[in-house]
This record gives C-alpha cells, structure tokens and sequence, in this order.
C-alpha cells in the first residue's frame, strides 16, 4: 500500500527529522546514523517524544512547503464521506450475455502461442497447456520453482522478490493438484497455477511481517481471505513477497535485515516500485505469473508499471482484505499483478465477492467479465484530461499519447473531460493515508521506533502534524470529489492517464543502507494514482512500451465504481497496441 511517505522531507532535514521523532541528539549524516544502530537492537523502554524545536517549528515547516495545510484554507460544506462505499447501480440481467466461465474459457483459448511472437511472459494458458497436454505436472514445476527460489537469491545482486518460502509447502499444494489433474477433477483455471502474496496478508505458516522486523514473531495459523481462496481454487502460493516497509513507500526499498532491496527484473539496478514490489517482481522475473498485492497510494499500479506488467486495484471493498494488516482503512484495495490482462480478469473473477469477514463491499454487484471479449471498443468513451495527462515526463507522454490513439482506432471516442481540484485531492488523499496510518501504528511508534527503517519513522512523525479538523475536512473534500466523478461517468465510460509520470529510477548505494529519500520521484509516482484511492473507483494498468533506457511505461484506465469489466475490455485491446515485448533482464523459465 504506497502511501506519501518522504514527500515532504528534503534529504537535508531528515536527520533533524529522527532527532525530533526520538528526542536524542544525532549528529552525522542520516546513513551514519542508521549504520551506527545495530541489527536487532532492542526498542527503547520509554516511548519517544518529540523536541520542541521539531514539534513546533520543522514539521511545521515542512508542512507549509508542501501545502499539506491546504484544507485549512477550505470551506467546503458537504458532509464528510469516511468510507468510499457506493451502492452498486441496479441493472437488468442481460439473458444472451455468457457467463463468466465461458468468458474465461474465450480468454484463455483465444491468447497465442508464445513461440509465434517472439519473447511473451509465461501465463495461466501456458501453464494449463503444460498441465492438459502431460507435458509437466504441478509437481514438476514445483521443483523448478523451488530450484529457482533456491538460486534467483544467490544471484548479484540477489532478486529478493520472494521473502519467505518453504519447500514442504510449495510440494504439498503441488501434489494434490498433480492428482487433480490425473483425475480429471481440477478445481478451477487457477489449479496449479504458481501465486505468490504480499506480506501484508496473513499466509499459514509464514511469519506476518508486514515488511518489518518486529511483527510476525511467531508463523500464522490462519489464512487471509484471498489466500484462502487461493487455495479454494488450487493455487500454489510460493511464498509471501517482499514490500516497502508497512507500506509506507513508492520505491520498493525495503534496506531491513529481513527483506533488502528487490531488483526491478528489466534493469535490477533500478527500483520495482512499491509497495507490493516483490509481487511485481516475481511476476515480471517469471517465478510465478500471479501475484497478489494491496493498493493504498498506488501500491499495485506503480509497481506492475515499473517492471512492465499488468496491474489492477478492484473498486473499495471488491476484493476482500480480511487478513491484511489494516494500516489505512479508508484507501485501500486487493488486487492482482499479473502477466497480462486475461491473466488479472481470471484472478479477479476468482477473487472478487463479498466477505462476511471484511465489512466493505458486502452489497457490492457480481462481478462479471461483460463483453471483455467484444471485437472492437466501438461505442465506448475514453475522458482525458490533457492538461494532467501531460504532466509527465517527454518519453511516458510520447507513448501514451500514441497509446490514446490507438483506442480511438478500434473505435472508442475520446472526450475531453477536467478533472477538478486535483491539488486537493492529492493533499485529501495523503491526509486521510497518513493519518490513518498513524492510528493503527501509534503503539508501533512508540514501542518499536528504533527498528523501523528511517524512511518510516520520518513519515509517522510527519502523520502527527495533521489534526481531527484536516481529518474531516479531507473527507469532505472526497465527497465533493466523489460527486464530480459520478458527473464525469455519466458522459464518458473510464477515465485515461499515464500510470506513473516518469520510469523506475534509478537504485543507489546508500539506498541499500538508509532506505530512498527522492521526494521529487514520490510526487510524480503518486500523480496519477491518488485520486481512484481517495474515492474507491478501480483502475488498471497496462503495459504500452519502453523508454530509450529500456525500462518499462503504462498507461492507466480508471472506471466507475463495480465497473472493472470496461477495464479489463480496454486493457485486452490496450496489450495490442505494444508490437514487442522485451524480455527482462532477469527472467526464469520455469516451464523449460
């Protein structure tokens, strides 16, 4: 779950930043001050406390630069919205319609041969091909997965997608869907399929870090809801991926003894986005071509776009979030990151219905794969706001623009809509983030502060500085935003951006010990993303090409509220649209 963490703290205040958290005097540059603490050292008895110089004078400071004060200036008279529930639209059934089993069938029959193309990414179909034909069985690619876990760590740098994993486990679920498959009684097209899940979910028997070192002392013994349907459906879950440190991150960079710094599989020298890097990265580097993450900020979307994948966060409350570590609310939803758009609506039908357990999304509508498969985009409405469309850099806008384009061949219409109070929707969102945050890790901050990576504790510090009247004024702010999307969705069928305005940076040395600390790259990774977390619509997206440097660029489709189907339909013709796909850098085939 990205949220905003350091956007509004300068490399150059940062140690003032950990001296005003802990009331100690530190002295040196910020990695000094990390390397000095000892791997494993014990939290401090007292809780800290802020100094009064950065109680009363830094953070306000820094919260002036950043115009984070911004709602203190509104008056904005509509009742505050703390949840973005939206009651699903009532609609009648359409009786030639196909189910969503003969959609999925269309899907997975339809996609091609990966030799006829050149590279492709091994999907759901190549692995169902294998498994159908006796060519491997679940159990075989077991072995190889457990072969490449066993390797991709031991490489330089180490990929360090997969976090934790456990052979016995991985053998298990394989074996029983080997015997599925020999008696012809498969559980779904997940069956057999290698899935790996963010360490933000609860996954028996693996320890619930939430990218820490303090939480998830002893292995779990119940299973998150998506992980139980994983398995419902005869998933093998690999493991638990790597993520930036309780979500509190953009870039992925995760320095603690536990995780380290996953690689960006296309250029590994360059971050995977956050927070559910390790998700990305397996899915980008081959492990597994499923993995499953959370989108608070983000957290889904700027990662599949950095290593060149396909990424979507459901509407609020679709797919359940029972068993995840709940660090924000209001903000966050589930989502798959997959190797193609056929791939995530598969997942997605698989995943999203409602939980007695989680209480959002109880009412929503079934989800259906409606016309996903339709032969054009004809009669559909693309809005785009130029003018925040354009803010990116010259190579994202270049190909998305082209991108645009090529939609409006297959037959969609393109209508320019504004979308307004962009500036206070970012500010709203980060509100309502951070100090949801700060709720839920209060006793964390006071208990174990000095095992929390820097990036973090300058965050949570920063989260206190926003007071019970920005907290309502925010959510204000999300219903007047939430109003002029329903306008907006009323004249056109989805909303289309760049997905994050610029492309992975670049992984430096000190990033390894100190964490990453680019203000400038959280801005832009979070420009394009805020807005479908402040008020709960589902957005996907896709891979549409490369910059000079070879890194990844997508393009992002967002829809009204329960509406993921015109996303998934969009991003099936989107995929075309790139002629190439460029293999990565770092890619295993594990069905070699």
């Amino acid at each position: 779950m990205a949220l905003l963490p350091l956007i509004l703290v300068p490399l150059t205040v940062l140690p003032a930043v950990l001296y005003l958290c802990c009331g100690r005097r530190h002295t040196g540059s910020a990695a000094a001050v990390l390397q000095r603490r000892e791997p494993g050292r014990p939290a401090a008895r007292s809780p800290p406390r802020d100094t009064a110089f950065g109680q009363f004078l830094l953070l306000p400071l820094l919260v002036r630069m950043h115009n984070l004060s911004l709602m203190r200036s509104l008056d904005i008279c509509e009742d505050p919205t703390f949840i973005p529930e939206v009651a699903a639209e009532v609609t009648e059934d359409k009786s030639e319609a196909k189910s969503t089993l003969d959609i999925m069938k269309q899907l997975i029959d339809a996609r091609p041969d990966s030799a006829s193309t050149g590279f492709s990414f091994k999907g759901i179909k190549d692995y169902l091909d294998c498994y159908r034909s006796g060519k491997l069985t679940p159990s075989q690619v077991a072995k190889n997965i457990i072969a490449t876990l066993e390797d991709c760590d031991k490489s330089t740098p180490p990929l360090r997608a997969i976090v934790q994993w456990d052979r016995e486990q991985i053998m298990l679920m394989a074996e029983a869907s080997t015997a599925r498959y020999r008696n012809k009684c498969t559980l779904s097209h997940l069956d057999g399929i290698p899935v790996c899940v963010k360490e933000e979910f609860k996954v028996v028997p693996y320890h619930h870090r939430v990218g820490t070192v303090y939480l998830g002392t002893e292995p779990e013994t119940e299973d998150a809801t998506v992980a139980k349907k994983l398995r419902e459906a005869g998933a093998i879950i690999i493991g638990v991926s790597n993520m930036h440190e309780l979500g509190t991150g953009t870039t992925g960079c995760n320095p603690n003894r536990y995780h380290k710094i996953p690689r960006n599989p296309y250029k590994p020298n360059h971050f995977t986005g956050g927070s559910s890097s390790g998700s990305a990265a397996a899915v980008a580097a081959g492990l597994c071509p499923v993995g499953i993450g959370t989108d608070g900020g983000g957290s889904v979307r700027i990662p599949a776009s950095f290593c060149g994948v396909v990424g979507l966060k459901g509407t609020f409350g679709r797919i359940s979030c029972h068993g995840s570590y709940p660090l924000s609310y209001s903000t966050v939803s589930a989502g798959p990151i997959c190797t193609s758009v056929a791939d995530a609506a598969i997942v997605y039908s698989i995943l999203a219905e409602p939980d007695p357990l989680y209480p959002y999304g109880l009412k929503q509508p079934k989800a259906t794969l409606s016309d996903m498969c339709a032969p054009d985009l004809k009669g559909l409405k693309l809005g785009v706001d130029w003018m925040f469309f354009k803010a990116c850099d010259a190579e994202v806008l270049t190909i998305c623009e082209k991108a645009v384009e090529y939609l409006k061949s297959l037959g969609a219409s393109v209508v320019e809509v504004s979308l307004p109070e962009m500036e206070e929707v970012k500010i709203a969102h980060v509100i309502c983030i951070l100090s949801e945050m700060r709720d839920m890790l209060q006793p964390d901050f006071n208990k174990h502060f000095q095992e929390m990576n820097l990036e973090t504790r300058a965050t949570l510090a920063l989260a206190s500085q926003f007071t019970a009247l920005d907290y309502i004024t925010a959510n204000r702010q999300r219903t007047r935003s939430m109003r002029f999307l329903r306008e907006i969705f009323t004249t056109v069928n989805c909303i289309v951006t760049p997905a994050v305005a610029s492309t992975a940076p670049r992984i430096h040395e000190s990033d390894l010990l100190t964490g990453s600390n680019d203000t400038s790259f959280i801005v832009q990774s979070m420009r394009f993303m805020q807005l479908a977390n402040l008020t709960g619509i589902p957005g996907l997206v896709v891979p549409v090409g490369y910059s000079t440097a070879g890194l990844p660029i997508s393009l992002q489709v967002m829809g009204k509220w329960w509406d993921e189907a015109v996303l998934l339909r969009i991003g099936l013709k989107l995929e075309q649209f790139r002629n190439q796909t460029k293999k990565p850098s770092i890619y295993y085939d594990i069905l070699a």
